[in-house]
């Protein structure tokens, strides 16, 4: 049959093609989100690969309590906004040494410096494709 809507959307005809883009959208918002909050050295590790459990873990720390709730308060805030998409779980806003937020296919991790160091994720996933984002990079990067 041939599509007699010629404006019309494409469809996604399997489910990882919607997913990635999911994926993808969440990144550059999240991304976005925390360099206006001056987050220290982000990172994304692309484990699609090597897991099931996500698509991407963004990983970044904060160089307070107060910036580290502020981070993880304005990733959630933009993220709502500007995607409508609400946080699936989310793990440690009382102690705000590691904040964990899960979006599903994008899980966001928010250390003190402390605790980065000593959990060491990026070396947990060092077969991951990692992007290291620039404070002056955009979201695009």
């Amino acid at each position: 049959m041939q599509d007699t809507n010629p404006g019309a959307q494409p469809q996604f005809t399997d489910a990882k093609s919607k997913q990635t883009l999911a994926a993808e959208d969440l990144k550059d918002v999240i991304v976005e989100a925390l360099l206006e909050k001056k987050a220290k050295e982000i990172v994304i590790l692309d484990v699609h690969e090597l897991t099931t459990l996500t698509d991407l873990f963004i990983v970044c720390h904060g160089t307070s309590d107060t910036q580290i709730r502020a981070l993880s308060g304005h990733v959630m805030e933009e993220v709502k906004k500007k995607l409508g998409e609400q946080v699936w779980q989310r793990e440690g806003l009382e102690s705000r040494k590691w904040i964990i937020l899960d979006y599903v296919n994008v899980v966001v991790h928010i250390f003190s410096k402390e605790k980065r160091e000593y959990y060491g994720i990026e070396k947990m996933w060092n077969d991951a494709d990692i992007t290291e984002i620039t404070e002056s990079a955009d979201a695009q990067s």
